[in-house]
């Protein structure tokens, strides 16, 4: 489970991505480490920032420890390819004819239409493939298609048939289509299903299959597979060694094997083995084991999450995409946050949901803030910012589960520069002034309590099924709903301070309300065109959350819609109503997941997340013309460089940073191009 991706300002209200880590007594002893400059902007381009991170605390590894990082992140790099080729049928044939054109080109590169080509590329690159990262729209080139043939003849490059076509026409407009009007699988050009194959061909399918599984103990059916027809019967295509995807998969399995030598003890060493084991058989089960042992494993320096994931891009909610982080703890953060962990049950026991959907015992929770090392597929270039994984709901009950913030991914986003659109869309400066001060620590509880108590807290009635099978294309946003109201709800709560995480627990809940609120109903409109609905879950469920408490407060003017100087602005009235309305709300949400309440979720779905006020998006977005930073970031990972003595063993391993975005993006297809 995830939280968001590309965010362009933690200070505006960012969203979570989840997937997660764990817990530790070990601790390194820090040396004073001598503050340098660091340029954190690498470009930008089109809508898009590409930001640089550092890795704190490299120098206090271990040799060993080093080792274990570099092959990890080279497993997660080898199956990159994977990735662009779940996105979109055509993205691998695509990409290699587009960077054959930008490295043999020898003509003229100051025109604009080689300019626009350039950027089409960056787009591209930044995707993983020709639909927008976070829109899921096809992005259309600024260049025709009869420059694009001049290209490709003055380079040799070949790229025809519907390949070539797609790029300028109108098919497979919608990577992820979750319109309801619409068969979601027919009309979404995601690479998980065979042309053929309808919403009612997947939903018949796995009903038959869930038969024969443990319904106490349920395999995550379709998380590493195809559906396809063949002669009129559907079939599963498993991703594994020796079948699809089974050269990178085969590779994959070749660096992680190199991890297992270096592994921290014998649990991380039969961990690992058990993730080498699924990618060689594609059996589920053996998923389930390895994430058993993943979730319960606290030991060690380094953690890592490496498989196929999160189920955001199939729009039924079954395919996981490839996704890799590799993780170093951060000590210091990890011991302030643990208390968040240590006090889950308090926050269960005191949530405002019926009684019968609270947990006697929230099992497992540990919530680290850890360092990134590399990552690759689904988290990069646009990565998430916290992670709460294993996502099979019996495991989590029943093992428990690891959430991280990714630390230094924060800190590089707070320091890459601030646009002004604080100051443009924040009512007056009382509301500037709250999230000068407090806003980056409100984003940091709300991301922890997202994660570790929202996703934690909860059950699901006997003999109801899971969301993805009750709720279906909106059982994403109705959880990412769900587990932001549970960081509203407590980020105005005593409690923040009486845990000595916060000074002034009323004004860090003034901050984070006054941001998701600011965010919800206005400032996450840049992302959009206008005219356009909102469909990106995590989208969805901020404006749902904030449409909804804003409508059912208005008889008592809990937020206020303000008009000044022809602007718009939403002004929070009364803080104490406002957390009730979220606790109200998220009352519902969990019965609506609990009771598997389909028609429940798609009214409020629906109602409250999907339609845009066109005039106050028309405003938003031309409000926002004078400001130059890009709406969505992402970054470039380091190079981990290894030096080795004459016996070919490493010696040591250097962190360099690639000096542009084009410069990493032709090494990664040159270096683990291995679907090609």
């Amino acid at each position: 489970m995830r939280a968001i991706k590309g965010l362009w300002s933690l200070s505006l209200g960012l969203a979570l991505m989840i997937s997660c880590v764990e817990n530790t007594k070990e601790s390194v002893e820090k040396k004073p480490v001598k503050k340098v400059a660091f340029d954190y902007t690498v470009d930008q381009f089109a809508d898009l920032k590409i930001l640089r991170y550092q890795i704190p605390g490299w120098e206090d590894l271990s040799l060993k420890e080093q080792k274990l990082v570099y092959y990890l992140t080279q497993a997660g790099l080898a199956g990159r390819d994977i990735m662009w080729d779940q996105n979109y049928r055509h993205n691998l044939t695509i990409r290699k004819a587009l960077e054959n054109i930008y490295t043999s080109y020898n003509g003229d590169k100051n025109t604009e239409a080689w300019k626009n080509f350039e950027t089409y590329l960056k787009r591209v690159w930044f995707s993983n493939g020709i639909h927008h990262h976070y829109s899921t729209d096809k992005m259309k080139p600024d260049f025709s298609r009869e420059y694009l043939q001049e290209l490709l003849a003055a380079t040799q490059t070949t790229l025809e048939g519907e390949a070539f076509e797609v790029i300028f026409n109108d098919q497979d407009a919608k990577k992820v289509n979750l319109s309801k009007d619409v068969d979601n699988v027919l009309a979404s050009a995601v690479n998980f299903y065979g042309p053929d194959v309808t919403a009612d061909d997947v939903a018949a399918f796995y009903a038959e299959k869930k038969k024969n599984i443990d319904p106490d103990k349920p395999i995550e059916l379709g998380l590493n597979s195809t559906l396809v027809k063949e002669n009129g019967q559907l079939v599963e295509k498993v991703w594994k060694s020796g079948g699809t995807y089974g050269t990178a998969i085969d590779k994959i399995i070749y660096w992680l094997e190199k991890a297992q030598t270096v592994a921290h003890d014998e649990t991380q060493a039969k961990q690992l083995g058990l993730l080498i084991d699924y990618y060689a058989t594609g059996d589920l089960k053996t998923w389930d084991d390895y994430n058993i042992v993943w979730a319960t494993n606290t030991a060690g320096n380094i953690d890592y999450i490496n498989g196929f994931i999160e189920v955001y891009n199939d729009p039924v909610g079954y395919r996981g995409s490839y996704e890799t982080i590799v993780e170093i703890k951060d000590f210091d953060m990890s011991a302030k946050m643990a208390v968040l962990s240590e006090n889950a049950q308090w926050f269960e026991d005191n949530a405002p949901l019926m009684q019968e959907h609270k947990k006697d015992n929230v099992v497992g929770v540990s919530y680290k803030t850890v360092n990134v090392a590399g990552e690759a597929g689904d988290a990069s270039p646009s990565t998430p910012i916290g992670v709460n994984l294993p996502n099979n709901n019996w495991i989590r009950q029943q093992h428990g589960s690891k959430s991280v913030s990714l630390g230094n991914i924060i800190e590089a986003y707070n320091n890459a520069g601030s646009s002004g659109r604080l100051e443009e869309f924040a009512h007056d400066e009382e509301e500037v002034e709250l999230e000068k001060k407090y806003g980056q620590l409100a984003d940091k509880l709300h991301t922890a309590l997202h994660e570790v108590v929202g996703h934690a807290s909860g059950q699901i009635n006997p003999g109801v099924g899971t969301p993805k099978e009750t709720l279906k294309n909106y059982a994403s946003t109705l959880e990412e709903g769900r587990a932001d109201l549970v960081g509203l709800y407590y980020l105005m709560d005593p409690k923040l301070q009486e845990l000595g995480l916060v000074e002034d627990w009323e004004a860090v809940g003034k901050a984070a309300y006054d941001g998701y609120i600011r965010n919800g109903l206005m400032t996450q409109l840049i992302r959009l065109n206008l005219g356009e609905d909102v469909e990106e879950s995590h989208m969805r469920n901020r404006q749902w959350v904030s449409a909804w408490v804003f409508e059912k407060g208005k008889a008592d003017n809990v937020i206020s819609k303000v008009t000044r100087d022809g602007k718009t602005y939403y002004n929070v009235n009364d803080y104490a109503k406002l957390r009730a309305l979220f606790g109200e709300l998220l009352k519902e949400t969990q019965r609506i997941k609990s009771e598997g309440d389909f028609a429940a979720a798609q009214s409020l779905v629906e109602d409250y997340g999907v339609k845009v006020d066109q005039e106050v998006h028309k405003e938003v977005l031309e409000r926002n013309k004078k400001f130059k930073s890009a709406p969505y970031s992402g970054f470039v990972n380091p190079v981990l460089v290894p030096e080795t003595n004459d016996a070919g063993e490493i010696t040591a391993i250097k962190v360099t940073q690639p000096a542009s975005f084009e410069e990493q993006m032709l090494m990664y297809a040159k270096e683990y191009g291995t679907l090609e």
